[in-house]
């Protein structure tokens, strides 16, 4: 069961997303380029109070342009976190189209990218109770704002990136689900 806004404050909120990405995304290395801007704290994490329709759209559209503004030094990437009105999946999937949609829009495809991330994401074709679906499973509906040029400088120092998913998905398959619950017990509650 997804948790929502009417279930913690914007800080425990914030707090739990940053327990999982240091557990978690960290923690597992699942992916290599998190633990600097984690180190250095210029990972923001935004957390929305608005949950649908324009609210949400005026909402991401801010976090585009403070990171845009911003040098990478003080803030390399965000954490858009959407506690309330995308619980279903389907329904998230559709906000990530249209917020992809909009950076086109914007004139910002190839300088921003999305990452996705939700408690019940699933990979199409994979059975629903595959442990693949952890390495973007978060405990709220979250899009990663990333810069595409810190992006590619990264990757540029990254022997064979293109094993990152396969590597991940073998890693979490061989933790098994109660290890990776132990690890991030929130897991339990929509896992």
């Amino acid at each position: 069961m997804v948790k929502t806004q009417q279930d913690y404050s914007v800080e425990q909120v914030e707090e739990l997303t940053r327990q999982w990405v240091e557990s978690m995304v960290v923690g597992l290395n699942l992916c290599p380029f998190a633990a600097p801007v984690v180190k250095d704290e210029s990972l923001r994490y935004a957390v929305t109070q608005a949950s649908a329709g324009e609210a949400l759209v005026e909402a991401f559209l801010a976090e585009v342009e403070r990171l845009v503004q911003a040098d990478e030094q003080s803030l390399s990437t965000t954490l858009f976190i959407v506690p309330t009105g995308l619980e279903d999946f389907y329904d998230y999937l559709d906000q990530l189209q249209l917020f992809e949609n909009l950076l086109q829009q914007a004139g910002l495809e190839g300088v921003l990218q999305l990452a996705s991330f939700h408690p019940g994401y699933l990979f199409a074709g994979v059975a629903e109770d595959d442990l693949s679906h952890w390495s973007n499973r978060a405990p709220w509906p979250t899009f990663h704002i990333i810069r595409e040029a810190e992006m590619s400088r990264a990757l540029a120092h990254y022997s064979h990136p293109e094993q990152i998913p396969e590597r991940n998905i073998q890693r979490l398959r061989a933790l098994g689900r109660e290890a990776l619950i132990e690890r991030f017990p929130p897991f339990a509650d929509y896992c």
